[in-house]
């Protein structure tokens, strides 16, 4: 699921911005951008998220806050040292013209920057996941309002297929009585007038009755709609999308079945859509932490 979140805190002798952003993956797949100075706690940062994150690409970026511009020094003894030198060369060679400031500061070294993350040297992994952990909540609370928005949309989704399988089971009773209609009509066909055994006829149509059952796979797939729904409003804080999606997997072999017993056409229908809207949702859950 796609979030941002951020957070600012005291870090060595520094204040560090670490800033989370999370978008759309199966697992959980993180990449840190940490300064140099706290490079050591990258496996300690990368478990911390794994404990909180359990899908998602999340890029982690920390640095360190200027409260004022860099200060540029000037290191007086290779100032010195430079300053020498050239002049020594000029003379050794006959160079004409003059050594000045500028040329001297040109020289490697003599201009320094001071280090604003040099706190960080001293910085502990104590000080760091704390700040870690509020741009997480940060992250999460982002997260949790997309998926309140994208658990609606796999509602509605849900819906239709819910829609679906009542009107198989509407279709399925009156497909049957239609089916064994037609082997009684086409046993009659066939006999051409001669008379059938009613005994074994009706022995035929029970079992074509039980071969075109589907009352075991509707059950099946009311219960797995039921806890899909539940999986879905779950409000515990632990994750759910590895059950949805074991869930979809279930109903999508029920759909599979129902269709392999249906034959009928507006049953077969029905059994399509559904798989249309089974797919529909998997991309869905797919994003769903």
């Amino acid at each position: 699921m796609t979030g941002f979140g951020t957070a600012e805190g005291p870090v060595g002798g520094t204040r560090l911005s670490v800033e989370l952003r999370s978008v759309n993956h199966r697992f959980f797949n993180p990449s840190l951008k940490l300064p140099s100075a706290l490079s050591r706690f990258e496996g300690d940062v990368r478990e911390h998220l794994r404990q909180r994150i359990a899908r998602g690409h999340v890029t982690v970026s920390a640095r360190v806050v200027r409260e004022q511009e860099a200060a540029t020094l000037v290191d007086e003894a290779k100032f010195a040292a430079a300053a020498s030198a050239l002049k020594a060369l000029q003379q050794r060679h006959g160079l004409d013209g003059a050594v000045d400031v500028a040329t001297v500061l040109r020289m490697p070294d003599v201009l320094q920057l001071t280090r604003d993350d040099a706190g960080l040297d001293a910085a502990t992994v104590e000080e760091l996941l704390p700040v870690v952990d509020a741009a997480v909540v940060a992250l999460q609370a982002m997260r949790a309002a997309e998926g309140a928005r994208l658990a609606q949309v796999i509602a509605e989704r849900l819906a239709l297929v819910e829609q679906a399988v009542a009107r198989i089971a509407a279709r399925a009773p009156e497909r049957v009585l239609a089916q064994r209609e037609r082997l009684r009509e086409n046993v009659e066909k066939l006999a051409g007038g001669i008379a059938v055994d009613p005994q074994r006829l009706a022995q035929e149509i029970a079992i074509l009755a039980d071969r075109l059952d589907v009352g075991e796979e509707l059950d099946r797939f009311a219960s797995h709609i039921a806890a899909f729904r539940e999986a879905l409003a779950s409000k515990t804080g632990e994750g759910v999308g590895k059950r949805l999606g074991f869930l979809l997997q279930e109903m999508l072999r029920e759909a599979n079945t129902t269709g392999s017993k249906a034959n009928d056409a507006p049953m077969l229908q029905d059994v399509v859509a559904i798989k249309e809207e089974l797919e529909r949702i998997r991309e869905q859950v797919e994003n769903v932490e």
